[in-house]
């Protein structure tokens, strides 16, 4: 697996955090390393310690051309080779001789990337799951329904933050186990597919069919059909064998006639999984997945599983990883890997999202849709029910939805 992975460009930090913090460790697919930025620009991924004395660089200084150890001064380009030892004889070629790991780095969208594999002439889609949540359609009924219905009567706090009955989340999430005929999943170009189809006569509204989150092969999952305000990747880099580390990279649009200012920076935040008393959060839906994630353990026996017919989509992910781990190691490449640019696409997609492609089949999911408007009326009061709540941005997306209803509504009145 670690093979496979190192086939692909790997979001590893913020560009926003490593702006302000100029050096920090990282551990990323079981390496520790340290990532640093120069006052020009120019940045850098390369091994956690000095090879004079082995001090760690997570305390080095930037400097012109390089990462300056703070012990004796040795000094790493970007690539990891050593270009000055100050301390030892000018005239002395010693340092040619001393290098340390070092990976390509690029910046794109807000976020530093790395190419950790064999050789640097790849170009590879980065983008699906690491952990399994991403083939599951069906958890959140209760995960994100019945769980947060609960938590919320626990504090007391069901009626002030889900009063109407309708817009909250839990409701709408309660409401897609109604009616489940049957799961599906597919291979798609560059990934998987996968939904629940629905039956009126098991209890369901209507007969109908929900795609489940677009899928791209290795680790990123977008959730949020056409035409919804906010859109959401959710990114999961494999940090070691017991440790994922899960961005949600989060997109807000209005419509051209709502005006939306060009950030500067993409900015960046922590999620607390806890709260100071050290108890789990389990208000908003993120960390209701986190939980659920954490709880099965560092790594899980996987023959002492049940599974059902909601694990369809799992089994298939799971094969797909073995298929993609096998070419690697024949000697092939693995999907969504691209060595010529010009066979690479300018987007790389899950195939239809939320379109109506035949009569009577249209997704749960997307415009207007009851399971995602809430994450469409953060100006309503419902920006506490997901992580975006801790976000810096928020009142910027808020003021955002404010202006999309108001000119949805003067375009009602027109």
């Amino acid at each position: 697996m670690g093979e496979l992975m190192r086939r692909y460009w790997i979001p590893v930090r913020p560009t926003a955090q490593l702006v302000k913090e100029e050096v920090m460790a990282v551990r990323i697919l079981g390496e520790d390393l340290v990532l640093f930025r120069l006052a020009d620009g120019q940045m850098g991924l390369v091994g956690d310690r000095c090879p004079h004395r082995m001090t760690e660089l997570r305390y080095g200084i930037p400097d012109t051309g390089g990462l300056r150890c703070c012990y004796h001064g040795w000094m790493f380009n970007p690539a990891g080779q050593c270009i000055e030892t100050p301390l030892e004889s000018a005239n002395d070629p010693f340092k040619d001789r001393i290098r340390i790991k070092g990976y390509p780095v690029q910046e794109m969208g807000g976020l530093v990337w790395a190419y950790m594999g064999a050789g640097t002439d790849a170009l590879a889609a980065a983008v699906g799951p690491c952990h399994e949540n991403t083939g599951d359609p069906t958890h959140s009924v209760y995960l994100h329904g019945n769980l947060f219905e609960y938590v919320l009567q626990k504090q007391g706090k069901l009626e002030e933050r889900a009063a109407d009955g309708q817009m909250h989340t839990l409701y709408a999430r309660m409401k897609t186990g109604n009616g489940i005929e049957s799961l599906y999943v597919n291979p798609t170009r560059y990934g998987m597919e996968k939904g629940i189809n629905y039956s009126k006569e098991l209890g369901a509204d209507r007969d109908h069919v929900s795609r489940h989150a677009t899928v791209i092969f290795p680790f990123y999952t977008q959730t949020g059909g056409p035409g919804m305000v906010r859109q959401e990747f959710q990114i999961r880099v494999p940090v070691d064998d017991t440790n994922t580390y899960h961005i949600n990279y989060g997109c807000y649009m209005g419509p051209e006639e709502v005006p939306v200012t060009v950030q500067e920076s993409i900015p960046y935040y922590d999620v607390p999984l806890f709260d100071d008393d050290g108890k789990p959060l389990l208000d908003f839906v993120l960390a209701q997945d986190a939980h659920a994630w954490i709880s099965q353990g560092p790594i899980m026996d996987r023959t002492q599983e049940h599974l059902g017919r909601t694990d369809m989509p799992i089994v298939f992910m799971r094969r797909q990883f073995e298929e993609q781990m096998r070419i690697v190691e024949d000697g092939g490449d693995p999907m969504n890997v691209f060595r010529d640019p010009a066979t690479m696409p300018s987007l790389i997609h899950g195939g239809h999202w939320d379109e109506r492609e035949e009569e009577g089949k249209a997704a749960v999911t997307g415009k207007g849709s009851d399971l995602s408007s809430f994450r469409g009326a953060y100006h309503k009061g419902y920006a506490i029910d997901d992580a975006d709540r801790y976000g810096p941005a928020m009142p910027q997306v808020i003021d955002l939805m404010r202006r999309i209803d108001e000119a949805q509504e003067e375009a009602a009145r027109a």
